[in-house]
């Protein structure tokens, strides 16, 4: 019996919650992808396919905001710029899809950046 990596377990967890967490156009996906050095936001609507709005610490307009911050400070950071981005499109509320990860750490702090910023859920 083989054992699966780390990776293969998050996706796992991440096709599991996605049974019950969906985006629709009036309630878009909050997505979290998060590797060592980086970490991404997508607002997603899942009936349409589309990203709506995105963020993320490889963005220039972020880059420069983060400078030498640690992640969780980094996250925090692109939580606020893709709430900010997603109200300049119209968007107040999404539900908050944490990708297969642990809420806490990177995770929460772009998710209390996000609420902090004004987008609900």
């Amino acid at each position: 019996m083989s054992r699966l990596s780390r990776e293969e377990q998050r996706k796992r967890r991440h096709r599991r919650v996605r049974v019950k967490v969906a985006g629709t156009q009036q309630r878009p996906r909050l997505n979290v992808y998060r590797s060592l050095a980086n970490i991404y936001a997508q607002v997603i609507d899942d009936e349409k396919g589309h990203t709506l709005v995105s963020a993320s610490t490889v963005d220039p307009e972020v880059e420069t905001l983060v400078g030498e911050k640690t992640k969780s400070e980094a996250a925090k950071i692109v939580g606020e710029v893709v709430a900010r981005r997603a109200k300049e499109a119209g968007i107040n509320s999404v539900v908050f899809d944490r990708g297969g990860y642990r809420y806490h750490g990177r995770v929460k702090a772009l998710a209390d950046g996000a609420r902090e910023a004004g987008l609900e859920f």
